[in-house]
């Protein structure tokens, strides 16, 4: 479609058209005493082989144990050893996997328990501070559909005990299991209301994986520091399933983020590719004791997962040694990358632009009646193909708004295409800030304030006004030791940006409100500034 903003990709290579379990089992065969999984916090390292043995025990073990096809099995847990076999064993006889987030509390683990049917849960003692028995014992009375638990630190040795089944009856099972299959739930969390199960199939996630590792260039040789949560797809598929459907190991530092211990996993394991959020990569990078580590065996690694300001994505090809970093956009509901930067691609490429389309994905901008705009022009991404879910678990209504009847997944996000068919974020259509006419993307302003060089993190929103209709206002991090004042931030945008982006408003914070998946509630920061600049009878003035 040229001048339109929609782009196909292409490939020689056929889509991957096996389970999990059977390409779990041709990486093993092919490279059995290749290294698959280190666990450093749990002194623990497989090889392939020893990686099949343990989820071939562990799937007899829940053969055992009556789970059926297509029953859930809940898994409640930080980045545990346990986690991974957990994976790949309900994947082999056909169990749906359901992640839970190890920051859930009682209100939200007994609402995913119940709306997705968990009939068996493995979990953790618990996580930092939280109890997780605590928590369980709380609400076990109200889901009536879980029948068993099993914890982790106590009842390993009981899952292990595969010799309850023999095993043809697990070769049994797996022969009857297609790729199509519902395989894994992952709670996408908006910033209201509950979550939604988002359903995925061995195909969806097996192929991104594929996908992604091929682009990255994994082999056997690659290793891959897994610092990002495994109950999140950028744990699960992006880490996990792009190595072991390419024999690279997987590098796991801690059960959760800690910038120190990454830094020393890299330098001890001689990493090769590092994942992150970007938060997590400033942490890295601004981290005292940063120049002590040799980070120099990265090449590559993935940041995703929130919008990766320019700046940073410099100082993470320069300094953290990543010359092949590439971008990664997506959603939970597209298994999950539609877009992503090449190795081959320009620095400015790399650093400015979330890549081009995947092979075998399709995506398009459109306008507000579904229409594909020019090349340049803003509107919503959307995405076709093999990697959007299923559906949202036992949702109808909300799958039905989400994925149209051609098949095309709306984001809800807002961006542009150039002529190359590279994307762009500009941000989320609902966060469009519209100031005396003007519409305004706080992405813009946000890139912009992160070239300062005390700002480590800032987020943009706009607050009610009775002349404009909206005003921009800047939430801001400084960096450690740094002292930001408005007056330096204003002074810093005058003639940079436009006059009308200047945020006229500004707090200072150490942290920003988030859910409980990490992602920024802008609709509460909104909330806290109406309050605190005492704009409630201007909201509803505008509302009026």
């Amino acid at each position: 479609m040229p001048d339109l903003s929609y782009s196909r990709g292409t490939s020689d290579e056929p889509l991957l058209d096996e389970t999990i379990g059977e390409n779990l089992r041709r990486t093993a065969e092919r490279v059995p005493d290749a290294e698959a999984l280190v666990v450093r916090h749990q002194n623990l390292r497989l090889t392939y082989r020893e990686l099949w043995d343990a989820t071939n025990r562990v799937a007899r073990r829940l053969l055992a144990l009556g789970i059926e096809k297509g029953e859930r099995v809940g898994v409640w847990a930080p980045n545990r050893f346990e986690w991974v076999v957990v994976q790949y064993a309900t994947a082999r006889i056909g169990a749906i996997l359901v992640n839970i987030n190890p920051a859930y509390k009682a209100v939200e683990l007994e609402f995913v328990l119940n709306q997705s049917g968990v009939k068996l849960l493995l979990l953790a003692k618990g996580f930092r501070q939280t109890d997780y028995l605590a928590i369980l014992d709380s609400v076990r009375d109200k889901c009536p559909e879980l029948k068993e638990c099993f914890v982790f630190e106590r009842d390993w040795e009981m899952l292990n005990q595969g010799e309850l089944v023999p095993e043809a009856r697990l070769a049994e099972r797996e022969a009857s299991l297609h790729c199509g299959d519902a395989i894994n739930i992952q709670y996408t969390s908006g910033t209201t209301g509950f979550p939604k199960g988002a359903t995925l199939s061995h195909r969806n996630i097996l192929n991104n994986a594929w996908a992604v590792a091929q682009l990255l260039g994994y082999t056997e040789a690659d290793r891959v520091t897994v610092c990002v949560p495994f109950y999140h797809c950028f744990g699960m598929v992006l880490a996990n399933l792009a190595c072991t459907s390419t024999g690279a190991c997987m590098v796991v530092p801690a059960e959760s983020f800690d910038a120190l211990t990454v830094l020393d996993t890299v330098q001890a394991e001689r990493c090769t590719s590092l994942y992150g959020v970007p938060t997590m990569f400033i942490a890295e990078l601004d981290h005292p004791r940063f120049r002590e580590f040799d980070v120099s065996s990265l090449r590559t690694g993935i940041m995703a997962g929130a919008p990766c300001p320019v700046e940073l994505m410099k100082r993470v090809v320069g300094d953290l040694h990543m010359p092949e970093v590439a971008i990664g956009y997506g959603m939970t509901e597209t298994a999950p990358l539609s877009t992503m930067s090449r190795r081959d691609d320009s620095q400015e490429r790399r650093v400015s632009t979330v890549g081009r389309v995947l092979p075998h994905v399709e995506v398009k901008v459109v306008d507000a009646g579904g229409v594909i705009v020019p090349i340049g022009t803003p509107g919503e991404l959307c995405t076709r193909g093999y990697g959007v879910m299923i559906g949202y678990w036992n949702n109808p209504e909300a799958t039905a708004a989400s994925i149209d009847t051609d098949g095309w997944m709306h984001s809800g996000d807002q961006a542009t295409m150039d002529d190359a068919g590279y994307v762009n974020i500009v941000g989320r259509l609902k966060d469009t800030i519209i100031r005396g006419g003007e519409n305004i993307a706080p992405r813009e302003i946000e890139e912009y304030l992160h070239t300062h060089p005390g700002v480590s993190q800032t987020q943009v929103i706009g607050v009610p006004s009775a002349k404009y209709g909206e005003e921009v206002m800047a939430w801001v991090m400084a960096k450690p030791g740094i002292i930001l004042t408005p007056d330096e931030l204003t002074r810093f945008c005058a003639g940079k940006i436009a006059t009308y982006k200047i945020p006229r408003y500004w707090k200072f914070v150490d942290a920003f409100p988030m859910t409980v998946t990490g992602k920024v509630q802008k609709f509460r920061m909104r909330e806290i500034a109406v309050e605190e600049l005492d704009l409630a009878s201007v909201a509803k003035t505008k509302m009026a």
